[in-house]
């Protein structure tokens, strides 16, 4: 799907799904609250209660290797938060 780009799997984000039935997704940039929660009942068969979107900001980075400094940047990208009805959940575990 071009709306739904991956999910997020942090410990952060596997306590909120675990704790508040919330699931975070990196989304496209161009994706609003409505498509993200089209996209995210077609694709899991859940009903969703709510989403919440955030635009998190690109990050500069600097590493120390041997051949000196490196710097770089993680892009920004838009994420994704879905709540989904009680008693249902999303196995995002069963595709690995």
């Amino acid at each position: 799907m071009s709306i739904l780009i991956k999910p997020i799997i942090t410990e952060k984000a596997t306590a909120q799904s675990e704790d508040l039935n919330v699931y975070a997704f990196e989304v496209a940039r161009s994706a609003n609250k409505v498509e993200i929660k089209k996209a995210v009942e077609e694709f899991y068969g859940v009903n969703v209660e709510t989403v919440r979107t955030a635009i998190v900001p690109a990050k500069f980075q600097t590493k120390y290797t041997k051949a000196g400094l490196v710097r770089g940047r993680k892009p920004a990208y838009k994420k994704a938060l879905v709540k989904v009805v009680s008693g249902e959940s999303i196995d995002l575990y069963g595709n690995i």
